[in-house]
């Protein structure tokens, strides 16, 4: 009677793990979900529904985008990594993914080990601006002004622990000068005070910065990137500006829950990989101030271990309290 059990077992074992294998190779065999861990509105929220749009086209299945938001991006992401691995449910964040760990005593999940890292999306430098008033023409202005008078000037960003703050402390580090980080519920706010004069300086990304460059309302001094943003040609890099080595860029990444290479992860690169490097994303995500990202599968892996210990460190020498 045992044997027979056991044979019955057996088989319908085996039937399982056939019926998962298949439901795998027909990937996708659904509709699928791009969870995004901010509220509606962002460049996030805006970037994933370009990618919902192109990946259902792609895989000709539904994609829809549902906002998350909370606690920096974790309750969203909490979710995704909660979820099947058969590309049913997406990620798509934006650098607090790899500062994070670096900013909680404990996340609901580990970045590295729960997630398999599909393509970055995007990237944009941030930018480092001034109210149209701020005496300083340069970067090497700033920083001669900010030297002059330690603790005199304050710098702005959409939060504690964003990319944006993160790139005024790694300024602040890089170029030796103490200026006071004032952080805002949200880059809106922060960029209307900037304009205001309540506060003389900010670093942002440039979807927000380019719309009030262009009205004058605010300067450029520099952008953040190793390289020149396309979308504001005549804006030197921070490296060029004399603070050599400094490279901030704030880019958006596509994940799924840890895949281990499965049949739903490759499929989802490789059509990543043909989104991305399509003539039409590129004009698209230009309207954002954004450019296709380039880094797809394991590279893009070992670039989000290399993102999480850069910003370690940066975020130990801050001093920035841990949530």
């Amino acid at each position: 009677m045992k044997s027979v059990l056991a044979a019955v077992l057996c088989v319908f074992m085996l039937g399982v793990a056939a019926g998962d294998a298949r439901a795998n190779d027909q990937f996708p065999s659904g509709n699928i979900k791009i969870i995004v861990p901010f509220p509606a509105g962002g460049t996030t929220d805006i970037l994933a529904r370009f990618v919902a749009q192109y990946l259902g086209d792609k895989l000709g299945v539904t994609t829809i985008v549902e906002n998350r938001a909370g606690a920096s991006g974790t309750i969203g992401s909490e979710m995704v990594a909660k979820s099947p691995n058969d590309g049913s449910v997406l990620l798509l964040t934006a650098t607090h993914h790899v500062i994070n760990p670096s900013l909680y005593a404990k996340l609901p999940y580990d970045t590295q080990k729960d997630f398999s890292p599909v393509a970055v999306v995007a990237s944009a430098p941030n930018a480092l601006v001034v109210n149209k008033d701020f005496p300083a023409k340069t970067v090497a202005d700033l920083i001669a002004m900010a030297k002059k008078e330690p603790g005199k000037y304050s710098f702005g960003s959409a939060g504690i622990g964003g990319a944006n703050h993160l790139s005024g402390e790694l300024f602040k580090q890089m170029a030796g000068v103490d200026i006071v980080h004032v952080p805002y519920k949200g880059a809106a706010p922060a960029m209307n005070d900037l304009i205001g004069g309540h506060i003389p300086i900010m670093f942002d990304t440039l979807p927000t910065v380019l719309p009030a460059a262009a009205a004058g309302n605010i300067r450029v001094l520099a952008v953040t990137s190793k390289e020149r943003a396309a979308s504001l040609p005549n804006a030197p890099t921070l490296d060029e500006s004399g603070v050599k080595g400094f490279e901030a860029t704030a880019w958006f990444g596509l994940y799924m829950p840890a895949a281990n290479n499965n049949v739903a992860y490759t499929k989802l690169v490789a059509a990543m990989k043909d989104i991305l490097a399509a003539p039409e994303t590129r004009e698209k995500f230009a309207t954002q101030g954004v450019e296709p990202g380039k880094l797809t599968g394991a590279e893009f892996t070992k670039f989000v271990d290399a993102e999480i210990s850069k910003w370690s460190g940066v975020v130990k020498t801050a001093k920035v309290p841990q949530q």
